[in-house]
């Protein structure tokens, strides 16, 4: 599928650019045309001006008082050959007769008195440029001054243009055609990698609601089997959790597809950091203490005006901090050390470049992630295992999405996440936002 887009894609860009190009050669061998045409007119125009500037005119002795040109003392009689760089002259009387000619043969082209310029091919083959000009004294009309000039000057150059032009015309193209085949592949690559995303996403959210729907269903036909009070009481308990479950499942990938729509709508408002964060340790604080973890929240003093206000949606930024806290506090291992485990959170303004924002770290003591998990932990339905090829850790229990939406409310806020790991020390979530 993708190959043959990318076909495509560089088929239409190599047929785009060879028909631009066949428009632009058109129109240079045009220009170029025309001005060789024009050229030579004014080279046979220039000769007309000579030869007419030089006519020495004679009265007749007649009734009439008219004027002739005396053939002999105007023109030479000059029976020379064409020659490729010549330029012919011819005489014709007012009758359109001709009386004398530089041509070595007369030709078999008649007299257009009516046409200035004009391109004659004889039958010979050969091609000439030729300028028609009456001759006038005192209103008379003495006869017709015919110049004429080889047409090579004009089809030798063009006839060089135009196999020039195909061959560049023919040259681009294929370069073109490669090129269009490298940029389509460049074009079509995020494509492809969000298809793929896309697909991967579908298989996993396929596979997480598979399990409990199922589950639901199998609780259900033993409900309807046995009917037991006590056994059907909870087996309705057991589907409560998983229809929650579900919910919660389905509301995280309803905010991520709004997320990456653009479509997830935030309220912005001034939101005071340190009250949010107490408020989130303060809901977690039961959760952790029945593990054994306790959360200790670090806020400095701050003698600023602004304080730890942020501009943002409070029950995002809430939703947030819940999945780093939860985050930290399910992999926190209090199950394996003497003394109970601890879950920093501190909260700190930052500077750097002239920037003001607030920093919070997430710090917890567990096992660490792996360096080369670290690039997938904010991937959808992604769980680290400190085995390869494992997506799940024991006793995890949710979907993998936690981090994902945690990294677009940061985005969606314009801030920064950042994820440090030591193996059997622990793991720092750290968010940074900026102060407006």
């Amino acid at each position: 599928m993708f190959q043959t887009t990318r076909r495509r894609l560089a088929l239409w860009y190599a047929t785009v650019t060879a028909i631009l190009l066949l428009f632009f050669a058109a129109g240079m061998y045009g220009y170029v045309r025309s001005t060789l045409i024009e050229r030579i007119d004014d080279t046979l125009k220039h000769v007309v001006e000579v030869v007419e500037r030089s006519l020495i005119i004679e009265p007749i002795a007649t009734e009439d008082n008219g004027y002739r040109l005396n053939i002999e003392t105007n023109f030479q009689n000059n029976t020379n050959t064409l020659e490729d760089d010549h330029i012919e002259l011819e005489w014709f009387n007012p009758q359109g007769e001709l009386l004398w000619s530089t041509f070595s043969e007369t030709l078999d082209h008649p007299l257009h008195k009516d046409r200035l310029a004009e391109t004659v091919h004889l039958k010979t083959g050969y091609l000439l440029r030729q300028i028609t000009k009456p001759i006038k004294f005192q209103k008379q009309t003495l006869g017709y001054l015919r110049v004429s000039h080889p047409w090579f000057e004009v089809t030798k150059p063009t006839r060089q243009l135009l196999l020039d032009l195909s061959l560049g015309i023919t040259i681009m193209v294929i370069l073109v055609a490669g090129i269009s085949w490298w940029l389509s592949g460049i074009a079509i690559q995020p494509v492809k990698e969000s298809y793929n995303s896309l697909k991967q996403f579908t298989a996993d959210a396929s596979h997480e609601l598979r399990n409990p729907i199922a589950m639901i269903q199998t609780n259900v036909q033993m409900a309807l089997n046995y009917p037991d009070s006590n056994l059907q009481q909870q087996q309705l308990q057991v589907i409560e959790r998983l229809t929650q479950r579900l919910g919660k499942l389905v509301n995280d990938l309803l905010f991520l597809a709004r997320s990456d729509s653009g479509m997830l709508e935030i309220k912005q408002q001034s939101v005071s950091l340190d009250a949010l964060l107490m408020e989130v340790v303060e809901e977690q604080s039961a959760i952790a203490q029945q593990k054994g973890i306790n959360l200790n929240l670090e806020i400095p003093e701050s003698n600023e005006d602004q304080g730890f206000m942020i501009q943002g949606d409070w029950d995002q930024l809430a939703r947030l901090f819940t999945n780093l806290i939860s985050n930290a506090i399910e992999h926190s291992n209090s199950d394996e050390l003497t003394t109970s485990s601890t879950v920093t959170i501190q909260l700190s303004p930052y500077k750097r470049n002239h920037h003001h924002g607030l920093k919070v770290q997430v710090q917890d003591t567990g096992k660490g992630i792996p360096q080369e998990e670290i690039p997938h932990l904010f991937d959808r339905f992604y769980r680290v295992s400190p085995y390869p090829k494992m997506t799940e850790t024991k006793g995890s229990t949710g979907a993998g999405l936690g981090l994902a939406i945690a990294r677009a409310i940061v985005e969606n806020h314009q801030g920064q996440i950042q994820v440090n790991s030591v193996p059997q020390q622990g793991t720092t979530f750290t968010v940074i936002f900026a102060q407006s």
